[in-house]
């Protein structure tokens, strides 16, 4: 299996990202990238697909040196689901296999947080966070039954990032920094 289409991907990403380019053109020619990327599902390498039975899996696919941006699988299980959470980034997030639900979470003047929408992202369409937009949710396997895959790209190394979980009805945070399921990334210049 090659890697082309990953390393292609990395390659123009990191093209972009170097003119310094504002937020919102990060996104828009980000997503147009990302949906180049999963609009194949013949390039992810069968290890970072694999999903665990009690939690989502996080496999870091490349994180760039100078921590300008990360690609993560993220592997659900049947049923899986993150907890109500921020990223203190901007982020994309296009659908691989399966389908996802992104749900985006607002804060009420109380400090607690209610959803206020809830997009369903199926194979080759791509979403997105960002602290100055949207920047809490929660995403979830839609099938009960099968395993989804999304590829997510964030504007830094996301597992090393301080980030937050929230109780929705509280608003209460609780920092968390992310990490990787995986020891391993892919050689994408074999």
């Amino acid at each position: 299996m090659s890697h082309s289409s990953l390393l292609m991907f990395v390659q123009e990403m990191s093209r972009m990202l170097q003119g310094k380019p504002a937020e919102p053109e990060i996104l828009t020619r980000g997503a147009e990238l990302l949906a180049t990327l999963v609009a194949n599902d013949n390039w992810l390498p069968e290890p970072f697909t694999r999903p665990h039975p009690q939690h989502y899996q996080q496999y870091l696919l490349y994180a760039d040196p100078l921590d300008l941006f990360s690609v993560v699988s993220f592997v659900w299980g049947p049923g899986q689901k993150t907890p109500v959470h921020d990223h203190m980034t901007w982020g994309l997030i296009g659908m691989l296999r399966g389908k996802e639900v992104d749900t985006h979470y607002h804060k009420q003047a109380n400090g607690s947080y209610l959803p206020s929408e809830s997009v369903v992202l199926l194979p080759g369409q791509v979403g997105s966070v960002s602290p100055a937009t949207h920047d809490v949710h929660e995403v979830a396997n839609f099938y009960q039954d099968r395993t989804s895959i999304s590829i997510h790209v964030y504007g830094g190394n996301i597992g090393r990032i301080n980030r937050h979980v929230f109780d929705p009805a509280t608003g209460l945070p609780k920092s968390f920094v992310s990490g990787y399921c995986n020891s391993v990334v892919p050689n994408l210049w074999k």
